[in-house]
């Protein structure tokens, strides 16, 4: 028994696979991959959430009297397989849905992607409530932001604004 049809790959099929695995892989250490400014070396990942909200800025006059947004605080939901699974508010806190939380401090930030992005931050836990989850963290990264930042001035005092935004919230402990 023979086979008439034409060959139709133009690269061998084993070259195709390599070519993938390789593409494959590539994304995901780029992706595993943070800024030295944010780094947490000898850390052990507990847990990845996604959030999804908005960053609040306030319209405050500064040192020299000229009004400028601030930022007030973050209003996020946390997510994990597209559930809901705890909510990130001001502190800044971390609650998951078991009734651990965890509170930061900032002690490392790089750039986001574009302007518009607000930056990734390495976060060092100040205070825990709870015995779940989160009760072991000792840092939390927030990485691969998307929107969040507020540019330009305002016009009134007091003023809010909500500039929404996603990121994901990395959990670590040490050892």
């Amino acid at each position: 028994m023979t086979c008439n049809t034409p060959h139709v790959f133009k690269r061998p099929i084993l070259t195709t696979i390599v070519t993938l695995s390789l593409s494959v892989a590539g994304a995901f250490s780029a992706l595993a991959q943070v800024p030295d400014a944010i780094a947490a070396p000898g850390e052990t990942q507990i847990a990845k959430l996604h959030a999804e909200g908005a960053q609040v800025y306030e319209c405050k006059a500064d040192a020299s009297g000229k009004l400028t947004w601030t930022f007030r605080e973050p209003i996020a939901t946390l997510m994990a397989d597209g559930k809901t699974v705890g909510r990130h508010y001001v502190g800044p806190n971390w609650e998951y849905s078991d009734g651990s939380a965890v509170v930061g401090k900032v002690t490392g930030n790089a750039p986001g992607t574009t302007a518009k992005d607000i930056p990734w931050l390495r976060l060092e836990a100040t205070s825990h409530r709870g015995s779940g989850m989160l009760s072991g963290v000792t840092t939390v990264q927030r990485i691969n932001t998307v929107g969040g930042a507020l540019a330009g001035t305002c016009s009134g005092a007091g003023t809010l604004q909500s500039e929404p935004y996603s990121a994901d919230y990395v959990f670590l402990r040490k050892g």
